[in-house]
Protein backbone atom coordinates (compact mmCIF):
# COMPACT_ATOMS: atom_id res chain seq x y z
CA UNK A 1 0.00 0.00 0.00
CA UNK A 2 1.33 3.05 -0.70
CA UNK A 3 1.83 5.64 2.12
CA UNK A 4 1.72 9.46 1.97
CA UNK A 5 5.65 10.79 2.79
CA UNK A 6 5.48 11.56 6.33
CA UNK A 7 8.34 13.61 9.01
CA UNK A 8 9.99 12.41 12.11
CA UNK A 9 6.70 12.46 13.91
CA UNK A 10 4.63 10.21 12.83
CA UNK A 11 1.63 8.68 14.77
CA UNK A 12 -0.39 5.87 14.62
CA UNK A 13 -3.83 5.73 16.44
CA UNK A 14 -6.11 2.86 16.67
CA UNK A 15 -9.57 3.85 17.84
CA UNK A 16 -11.70 0.02 18.63
CA UNK A 17 -15.40 1.71 19.01
CA UNK A 18 -18.53 -0.83 19.47
CA UNK A 19 -19.49 -0.13 15.89
CA UNK A 20 -16.32 0.80 13.78
CA UNK A 21 -12.53 0.24 14.16
CA UNK A 22 -10.60 3.82 12.98
CA UNK A 23 -6.95 3.76 12.28
CA UNK A 24 -5.24 6.70 11.58
CA UNK A 25 -1.81 8.49 10.65
CA UNK A 26 -0.90 11.63 11.56
CA UNK A 27 2.54 13.66 10.23
CA UNK A 28 2.85 15.94 13.82
CA UNK A 29 -0.57 17.55 13.65
CA UNK A 30 -1.88 17.07 10.11
CA UNK A 31 -4.24 14.38 9.80
CA UNK A 32 -2.94 12.30 6.26
CA UNK A 33 -4.55 9.01 6.57
CA UNK A 34 -7.50 7.52 7.83
CA UNK A 35 -9.29 3.45 7.34
CA UNK A 36 -12.66 2.03 8.68
CA UNK A 37 -13.04 -1.55 9.64
CA UNK A 38 -16.04 -3.07 10.50
CA UNK A 39 -14.17 -5.90 12.52
CA UNK A 40 -9.98 -5.46 12.96
CA UNK A 41 -8.16 -8.63 12.43
CA UNK A 42 -4.36 -8.83 12.77
CA UNK A 43 -4.44 -10.12 9.21
CA UNK A 44 -5.81 -6.72 8.18
CA UNK A 45 -2.73 -4.66 10.36
CA UNK A 46 -0.47 -7.08 8.27
CA UNK A 47 -2.24 -6.11 5.26
CA UNK A 48 -1.87 -2.45 5.41
CA UNK A 49 1.85 -2.90 5.90
CA UNK A 50 2.26 -0.48 8.29
CA UNK A 51 5.68 -1.78 9.37
CA UNK A 52 6.98 -0.07 6.30
CA UNK A 53 6.22 2.95 7.86
CA UNK A 54 8.69 5.08 10.27
CA UNK A 55 5.91 5.23 13.31
CA UNK A 56 7.22 7.18 16.38
CA UNK A 57 4.40 6.20 18.56
CA UNK A 58 1.12 4.89 18.71
CA UNK A 59 -2.07 4.72 20.62
CA UNK A 60 -5.03 1.94 21.36
CA UNK A 61 -8.13 2.66 22.35
CA UNK A 62 -10.88 0.35 22.94
CA UNK A 63 -14.53 -0.23 24.26
CA UNK A 64 -13.39 -3.58 24.46
CA UNK A 65 -10.30 -5.62 25.53
CA UNK A 66 -7.25 -4.19 24.09
CA UNK A 67 -5.90 -6.24 20.75
CA UNK A 68 -2.61 -7.35 22.14
CA UNK A 69 -2.27 -9.51 18.74
CA UNK A 70 -2.07 -5.74 17.10
CA UNK A 71 0.94 -5.15 19.21
CA UNK A 72 2.54 -7.90 18.22
CA UNK A 73 2.51 -6.87 14.72
CA UNK A 74 4.09 -3.67 15.17
CA UNK A 75 6.50 -4.57 17.87
CA UNK A 76 9.27 -1.85 17.49
CA UNK A 77 6.35 0.77 18.02
CA UNK A 78 6.36 2.91 21.41
CA UNK A 79 2.89 1.89 21.82
CA UNK A 80 0.32 3.77 24.17
CA UNK A 81 -2.76 1.87 25.70
CA UNK A 82 -5.57 4.11 26.68
CA UNK A 83 -6.97 3.08 29.72
CA UNK A 84 -8.78 5.48 33.07
CA UNK A 85 -4.82 5.53 34.65
CA UNK A 86 -3.37 7.40 31.57
CA UNK A 87 -2.50 10.72 32.13
CA UNK A 88 -4.25 13.21 29.88
CA UNK A 89 -3.89 17.28 29.25
CA UNK A 90 -7.66 18.21 31.00
CA UNK A 91 -8.98 17.14 34.58
CA UNK A 92 -10.80 14.41 34.81
CA UNK A 93 -14.01 15.15 37.68
CA UNK A 94 -15.88 11.87 36.56
CA UNK A 95 -17.13 9.89 39.56
CA UNK A 96 -16.23 6.84 38.41
CA UNK A 97 -13.32 7.33 36.10
CA UNK A 98 -13.12 3.73 35.14
CA UNK A 99 -15.89 3.40 33.30
CA UNK A 100 -15.77 6.29 31.43
CA UNK A 101 -15.36 5.41 27.74
CA UNK A 102 -12.40 6.50 25.97
CA UNK A 103 -13.85 8.08 22.67
CA UNK A 104 -15.91 10.39 25.90
CA UNK A 105 -12.34 11.42 27.18
CA UNK A 106 -10.87 12.19 24.11
CA UNK A 107 -13.22 14.02 22.45
CA UNK A 108 -13.28 16.07 25.65
CA UNK A 109 -9.52 16.80 25.46
CA UNK A 110 -10.06 17.61 21.49
CA UNK A 111 -12.48 19.95 22.36
CA UNK A 112 -10.65 22.01 25.23
CA UNK A 113 -7.63 22.36 22.88
CA UNK A 114 -10.20 23.48 19.81
CA UNK A 115 -11.97 25.92 22.11
CA UNK A 116 -9.34 26.81 24.44
CA UNK A 117 -10.91 28.90 27.43
CA UNK A 118 -14.69 27.86 26.44
CA UNK A 119 -17.14 25.83 28.10
CA UNK A 120 -17.63 22.92 25.49
CA UNK A 121 -20.65 20.34 24.92
CA UNK A 122 -19.75 17.25 22.84
CA UNK A 123 -22.33 15.71 21.34
CA UNK A 124 -20.87 12.14 19.36
CA UNK A 125 -23.99 10.81 17.66
CA UNK A 126 -22.69 7.00 17.10
CA UNK A 127 -23.84 3.55 18.40
CA UNK A 128 -24.36 5.45 21.69
CA UNK A 129 -25.33 9.36 21.61
CA UNK A 130 -23.29 10.91 24.03
CA UNK A 131 -23.42 14.30 25.59
CA UNK A 132 -20.04 15.82 27.67
CA UNK A 133 -19.34 18.88 29.02
CA UNK A 134 -15.63 20.43 29.27
CA UNK A 135 -15.23 23.31 31.19
CA UNK A 136 -13.15 26.85 30.35
CA UNK A 137 -10.70 25.78 32.79
CA UNK A 138 -10.17 21.96 31.11
CA UNK A 139 -12.49 20.46 33.79
CA UNK A 140 -13.85 16.96 32.38
CA UNK A 141 -17.44 17.09 34.00
CA UNK A 142 -19.09 13.90 32.73
CA UNK A 143 -22.63 14.24 30.73
CA UNK A 144 -25.23 11.49 29.92
CA UNK A 145 -25.69 7.92 27.40
CA UNK A 146 -28.68 7.79 25.17
CA UNK A 147 -29.41 5.13 22.75
CA UNK A 148 -28.46 6.02 19.11
CA UNK A 149 -30.72 5.80 15.66
CA UNK A 150 -29.67 2.11 14.85
CA UNK A 151 -30.60 0.86 18.74
CA UNK A 152 -33.97 3.21 18.81
CA UNK A 153 -34.93 1.83 15.45
CA UNK A 154 -33.57 -2.05 16.57
CA UNK A 155 -35.86 -1.25 19.56
CA UNK A 156 -38.98 -0.54 17.92
CA UNK A 157 -38.53 -3.53 15.83
CA UNK A 158 -37.27 -6.15 18.59
CA UNK A 159 -40.03 -5.05 21.50
CA UNK A 160 -42.96 -4.21 19.38
CA UNK A 161 -45.00 -7.24 17.33
CA UNK A 162 -45.40 -5.50 14.07
CA UNK A 163 -43.46 -2.98 13.47
CA UNK A 164 -40.64 -3.34 10.72
CA UNK A 165 -36.89 -2.43 11.06
CA UNK A 166 -36.15 0.77 9.55
CA UNK A 167 -32.64 2.25 8.46
CA UNK A 168 -31.74 5.85 9.49
CA UNK A 169 -32.18 8.05 6.67
CA UNK A 170 -32.72 11.48 6.22
CA UNK A 171 -36.43 12.95 6.73
CA UNK A 172 -37.54 16.32 7.02
CA UNK A 173 -41.21 15.63 7.95
CA UNK A 174 -42.86 16.12 11.44
CA UNK A 175 -45.76 14.11 9.69
CA UNK A 176 -45.63 9.84 8.84
CA UNK A 177 -48.15 9.35 6.68
CA UNK A 178 -47.36 5.23 6.65
CA UNK A 179 -45.71 3.38 9.64
CA UNK A 180 -42.36 3.22 8.06
CA UNK A 181 -42.30 7.57 8.26
CA UNK A 182 -44.48 7.73 11.18
CA UNK A 183 -41.09 5.26 12.51
CA UNK A 184 -38.88 8.03 10.87
CA UNK A 185 -40.26 10.81 12.00
CA UNK A 186 -40.06 9.72 16.03
CA UNK A 187 -36.63 8.55 16.00
CA UNK A 188 -35.04 11.23 13.84
CA UNK A 189 -36.71 14.08 14.75
CA UNK A 190 -37.07 12.89 18.38
CA UNK A 191 -33.46 12.79 18.38
CA UNK A 192 -33.26 16.06 16.80
CA UNK A 193 -35.85 17.49 19.65
CA UNK A 194 -32.90 15.88 22.26
CA UNK A 195 -30.22 17.31 20.79
CA UNK A 196 -31.81 20.68 20.65
CA UNK A 197 -33.06 19.91 24.26
CA UNK A 198 -29.63 19.27 25.79
CA UNK A 199 -27.87 22.73 24.08
CA UNK A 200 -30.74 24.63 25.39
CA UNK A 201 -30.10 23.42 28.92
CA UNK A 202 -26.67 23.33 29.16
CA UNK A 203 -26.76 27.15 28.12
CA UNK A 204 -28.74 27.97 30.38
CA UNK A 205 -26.13 26.87 32.88
CA UNK A 206 -23.28 27.89 30.37
CA UNK A 207 -24.20 31.45 28.67
CA UNK A 208 -20.76 31.12 26.26
CA UNK A 209 -21.15 27.38 25.33
CA UNK A 210 -19.48 25.74 22.01
CA UNK A 211 -21.19 22.80 20.88
CA UNK A 212 -20.03 20.14 18.75
CA UNK A 213 -21.25 17.70 16.95
CA UNK A 214 -19.16 14.58 16.23
CA UNK A 215 -19.86 10.57 15.23
CA UNK A 216 -20.70 8.88 12.41
CA UNK A 217 -24.72 9.99 12.64
CA UNK A 218 -23.93 13.56 13.04
CA UNK A 219 -24.47 13.90 9.52
CA UNK A 220 -28.53 13.56 9.94
CA UNK A 221 -28.24 16.83 12.45
CA UNK A 222 -25.68 19.29 11.67
CA UNK A 223 -27.71 21.45 9.24
CA UNK A 224 -30.71 20.55 11.32
CA UNK A 225 -30.35 21.74 14.94
CA UNK A 226 -31.36 25.32 15.96
CA UNK A 227 -28.21 26.09 17.58
CA UNK A 228 -25.37 26.89 16.12
CA UNK A 229 -22.96 23.58 15.99
CA UNK A 230 -19.56 23.01 14.76
CA UNK A 231 -19.52 19.99 13.16
CA UNK A 232 -15.87 17.53 13.24
CA UNK A 233 -16.20 14.05 12.14
CA UNK A 234 -12.53 12.97 13.72
CA UNK A 235 -12.69 14.51 16.93
CA UNK A 236 -11.60 11.41 18.62
CA UNK A 237 -9.14 10.55 16.66
CA UNK A 238 -7.85 14.20 17.11
CA UNK A 239 -8.32 13.73 20.90
CA UNK A 240 -6.44 10.34 21.07
CA UNK A 241 -3.39 11.65 18.82
CA UNK A 242 -3.62 15.07 21.44
CA UNK A 243 -3.25 12.37 24.71
CA UNK A 244 -0.64 10.51 22.98
CA UNK A 245 1.52 13.31 22.21
CA UNK A 246 0.80 14.64 25.68
CA UNK A 247 2.40 11.52 26.96
CA UNK A 248 5.31 11.74 25.12
CA UNK A 249 6.11 15.25 26.13
CA UNK A 250 5.80 14.19 29.53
Amino acid sequence: MEFPKTGNNTFLIIDQGNTLTKIALFDHDTLIWLRYFNKLSAHDVQQLELDKINISAGIISSVAVHPSSLLSILPDTNWLILDHNTPVPITNRYHTPETLGNDRLAGAVAASVLFTGSDVLVIDAGTAITYDIVTGSKEYLGGSISPGLTIRFKGLNTFTGKLPLIESISFNEITGYDTRESILSGVMNGTRFEMDGFIREYKEKYPDLRTILTGGDAIYFDKKLKSNIFAFPNLVIDGLKLILQYNLEK
